[in-house]
């Protein structure tokens, strides 16, 4: 089966070449941050919620704050209300 994904080889050279980093750790770095900016506004909702709550956040904080940050990622979603971003956690 062929690998669909696109090469960033030209990336993970650049950061051989600029960085302390060996080739293998260069390119989990770039497939990291490709998967973390491939996360849905849906994705990271979720997921911030679970981290907020586990480091013993409520969910009147939880909501604010990821209201908050949400306008911040690489590609922001449009605003959401808390009502919208509880429904995304809680359907």
């Amino acid at each position: 089966m062929l690998d669909r994904r696109p090469s960033h080889d030209d990336l993970i050279d650049h950061l051989v070449r600029s960085t302390a980093l060996q080739r293998g750790e260069a390119t989990r770095v770039v497939l990291d941050v490709l998967a973390y900016f491939d996360e849905t506004t849906e994705e990271f909702v979720r997921r911030r919620h679970r981290e907020l709550q586990a480091g013993g956040a409520v969910n009147s904080e939880i909501f604010e704050r990821i209201a908050a940050e949400l306008p911040h990622r690489a590609v922001a979603p449009p605003e959401l209300s808390l009502r919208q971003l509880r429904r995304i956690v809680y359907g």
